[in-house]
């Protein structure tokens, strides 16, 4: 067995075949991180010219010193104990002469997962084990974070797809239903999008994301090669808006009519329940005559419609991944990414995904102000919360890591005065 630098032919060849994959392990994800300051390397586990196993790993520069990710962990079979360590042995040794001080993976090993509907935990019986194996040969386990502070999200919320369309719209969190129905109403229409519009989406994420405009200019360059990207906007027909909040007007206008006219009529009688009613019905009156101002104002001001929500799909195998995605705050009642979401969900259904990955979230039983919302929206579409192992360390080169941790003082002070 040996470990050996593979092309870029026999690397999608291995990963377009294997068990376990994701989109950070493709020859695409490299490429494009090439121009985020990364090295990417193409490994494999080789013996009689096969390829046993195989990662992608980005190799930064942090001052003297090289370091490398795989994200999403080395595409290997976890519960062949002897592989992995052979593996493990062989990877380190290659690295080490590299002079790459360590290797952080994030594995795709479950924990657990659980569905929020049926309140329904699934536990990995071989987790424990494959943890402590794992750290026995080498790997330091860097705890289990609940935010994100990991290399990649621990949790991802995913929505198991081989169901029919009306029982996925179904298990939808009623309130967010009622949000889907509304913004469609609203004159919200989804588009896609091309690498002509990168500048919708980078405009709503660049403030929160830490990539620059070449990262998303190279998500498209290189995933639309295999044909592996989708994008989507939603947009709102300013026009459509404007008549249905007039709809919607005219509609709360006749009912508080209505009211007025059964008071008349029951002049001198009890009307507590009638008067506490027309008080809040007049109210909501109220607020749909401040929304149609508003509407009338914006159909003068954005004829041509607003960009309300952006997202970047990846498609690889039968999974379809959310990869970025962001929105317009000022028009965030409008519900514009909740209409999205449930769109692609119908989109990639009826294309025969097997799941729709929505993307990393936090620890769900940790309350987190800023987390809190995010996690809401991605489990009222049904997804289930999958936990995974978190980030390992192994350090490839004993010599030049312990000097790398040694100069950590020296390097934040460096950094600081930059």
């Amino acid at each position: 067995m040996e470990i050996k630098e593979l092309s870029n032919a026999e690397f999608n060849s291995f990963t377009d075949s294997f068990p376990y994959f994701s989109i950070y392990q493709t020859s695409e994800y490299g490429f494009i991180m090439n121009t985020q300051n990364y090295e990417s390397l193409f490994l494999g586990l080789i013996d009689e010219n096969k390829i046993l196993a195989a990662t992608l790993l980005l190799v930064e520069k942090k001052s003297m010193f090289k370091y490398a990710y795989a994200p999403k962990g080395f595409l290997i079979d976890y519960n062949n104990k002897e592989l992995v360590e052979n593996f493990t042995n062989l990877i380190k040794e290659y690295l080490g002469k590299k002079k790459i001080i360590a290797v952080k993976i994030n594995p795709m090993i479950i924990k657990s997962s659980y569905d929020y509907k049926t309140n329904m935990a699934h536990i990995n019986p071989k987790f424990e084990e494959q943890l402590e194996f794992l750290k026995s040969i080498g790997y330091y386990h860097l705890g289990f974070n609940n935010l994100f502070e990991s290399f990649k999200p621990r949790y991802d919320a995913i929505i198991d797809l081989n169901k029919p369309l009306n029982r996925l719209f179904n298990n939808i969190n009623i309130k967010f239903k009622k949000k889907v129905k509304s913004a469609d109403l609203s004159g919200v229409r989804i588009v896609k999008a091309s690498d002509k519009d990168i500048d919708y989406i980078y405009d709503q994420v660049k403030d929160k994301y830490p990539r620059d405009k070449k990262y998303f200019e190279d998500v498209f360059f290189f995933f639309k090669k295999r044909n592996l990207i989708d994008y989507y906007y939603a947009k709102l027909d300013t026009n459509a808006y404007l008549i249905y909040i007039q709809k919607k007007y005219q509609k709360q206008m006749n009912i508080c009519n209505k009211i007025n006219s059964k008071l008349f009529k029951r002049t001198g009688k009890n009307n507590n329940k009638i008067i506490n009613n027309k008080i809040n019905e007049e109210k909501y009156l109220n607020e749909l005559k401040n929304e149609l101002v508003y509407a009338t104002n914006l159909l003068k001001e954005k004829p041509e419609g607003v960009i309300l929500a952006t997202m970047i799909i990846t498609k690889y195998r039968n999974e379809a991944y959310i990869l970025i995605d962001g929105f317009n705050k000022e028009f965030k009642k409008i519900n514009a990414k909740h209409l999205m979401t449930w769109k692609l969900i119908e989109k990639y259904s009826k294309e025969k995904f097997s799941r729709f990955n929505l993307g990393g979230m936090t620890n769900p039983n940790i309350k987190s102000e800023k987390y809190n919302g995010l996690n809401e929206f991605k489990l009222s579409f049904n997804a289930r919360c999958v936990e995974y192992i978190g980030d390992l360390e192994l350090v490839t080169n004993n010599a030049l890591y312990a000097i790398y941790k040694n100069s950590k003082p020296i390097r934040y002070i460096l950094k600081k005065d930059k």
